[in-house]
């Protein structure tokens, strides 16, 4: 007969708030992978913040979680400070589901990102031209150039600002590391230098130093005056138009400038990084590149389409180092998860990770493969083998647009240099509410 209850389920003893075991394992994401090893595809373990979480990593049993609506708020409390309006990632349905659909409305569609492709070109090719000028002298960091591009366009795409200068970007970035290093360090007692204090009034400058900026940006784009676009292409024009507030629309704002600065970074970052390990999948995709561009240094957004193994290797480096390698939700109603089940109230975690590195659906799953996601492997694999960007209802509005911004700099890159992995480094994922590389990822460069 099948087992019930949350206290059957397999895992570690439920001993204190699981913080000493997730920092022995070196994060959370490590955590789950080890946990998910060893104790199956539904494992029940302590997470700080709540009383008990269930993690899922078999895609087949996911499918009854797909359609929860609901986050838990314990974990995405460190958010408030930066929100006037409601937290955001925790939204009740009745004001999530139309909020959602204004910003898919912009984020998702053709007309928006034709819109600001041009700018996107310039804004990536401006970059290209500093790492031209840097290679000479040494190696440049992958992550830290590219999570200040990757701000510079969702700045471009949400705002239409002056803020696209490599140095307001860049504090822009520094403000919120100092924001989230505050929370990581209380949340997870990490030790990131400095005391309590320290960090408490480094994370409160940018917090005011995020705010100004953010209301001054939108003042201006008040002044210059805000109507609603037919083509559906200024994201702030959309939210006026559907009536939000301006609280609600400058944490929108924020948040948004928050999610996109280092997830697409990232992406992009560990795909190069891939590809600097596989010479023969670099050179097939700068083949490819040769074969759409022919002499242009940049594709038109109309060529993204014509390069299906840049595509491939996008989402290969994605589904090996996932942006963000977990999510959570709050069942609202008991849930059955094959022999278990589990009462509403209970946390249930998305370890993106481990279910990504799940060999029953990836062979050798630690192995770098883009052909993998040719269109007859994918249409043979469940559809939840693969969440990079979530799940459901509570999914990332931004995918699309990530995949566009993400693309078109890898073209770019691809086109101009080759990259080398520089000499003496250890490559190491670490969470930071991105999988990001301890040290970076230093790469040195050719012309092509």
């Amino acid at each position: 007969m099948p087992d019930d209850g949350i206290d059957r389920i397999p895992g570690p003893p439920a001993e204190g708030d699981g913080v000493e075991a997730i920092a022995a394992a070196g994060g959370l994401h490590t955590y789950q992978l080890r946990l998910h090893d060893e104790y199956g595809p539904v494992v029940r373990f302590p997470l700080p913040g709540v009383d008990a979480a269930v993690s899922v990593a078999d895609p087949v049993l996911l499918e009854a979680t797909a359609e929860i609506n609901k986050r838990p708020e314990q974990l995405f409390a460190f958010l408030e400070p930066l929100q006037e309006s409601g937290n955001m990632q925790t939204l009740p349905p009745a004001e999530h589901v139309p909020w959602r659909r204004v910003m898919l409305s912009v984020l998702a569609g053709r007309p928006a990102h034709e819109a600001h492709f041009a700018q996107f070109t310039a804004l990536t090719e401006a970059m290209a031209g500093r790492w031209a000028e840097q290679s000479a002298s040494g190696p440049v960091e992958l992550q830290k150039d590219l999570s200040k591009l990757s701000l510079q366009l969702v700045c471009e795409f949400a705002l239409g600002s002056a803020l696209t200068s490599e140095e307001s970007a860049g504090r822009v970035v520094a403000a919120f590391e100092d924001v989230l290093t505050d929370y990581l360090a209380r949340l997870y007692q990490v030790d990131v230098g400095g005391t309590e204090e320290e960090r408490q009034d480094r994370s409160e400058r940018a917090l005011a130093y995020l705010r100004t900026t953010v209301d001054q940006v939108l003042a201006a784009h008040r002044a210059r005056g805000t109507t609603a676009r037919a083509d559906h292409s200024d994201l702030i024009a959309a939210l006026v138009a559907a009536g939000e507030a301006p609280a609600r629309i400058r944490d929108t704002v924020l948040m948004t400038m928050m999610a996109a600065h280092h997830t697409t970074g990232v992406a992009i970052s560990w795909a190069l990084y891939l590809l600097s390990r596989h010479p023969e999948a670099a050179d097939r995709a700068t083949t490819e590149l040769d074969r759409v561009l022919a002499d242009r240094a940049a594709p038109g957004y109309g060529d993204l389409r014509q390069l299906p193994y840049l595509d491939m290797v996008l989402r290969e480096a994605m589904r090996l180092y996932p942006p963000g390698p977990y999510g959570a939700r709050e069942a609202t109603e008991d849930l059955r998860l094959g022999d278990y089940t589990i009462p509403a109230g209970t946390t249930v975690f998305y370890p993106f990770w481990a279910v990504h590195m799940n060999p029953a659906y990836w062979p050798d799953p630690e192995t770098f493969d883009p052909d993998r996601f040719t269109p007859e492997a994918t249409a043979d694999r469940h559809r939840l083998a693969y969440i990079p960007f979530g799940l459901g209802p509570r999914s990332c509005e931004g995918a699309t647009l990530a995949m566009v911004e993400a693309k078109l700099v890898l073209a770019v890159l691809l086109k101009r240099f080759r990259f080398e992995l520089a000499p003496g480094q250890t490559v190491t994922p670490i969470e930071r509410f991105v999988l990001w590389a301890a040290e970076d990822i230093r790469m040195n460069l050719t012309p092509r």
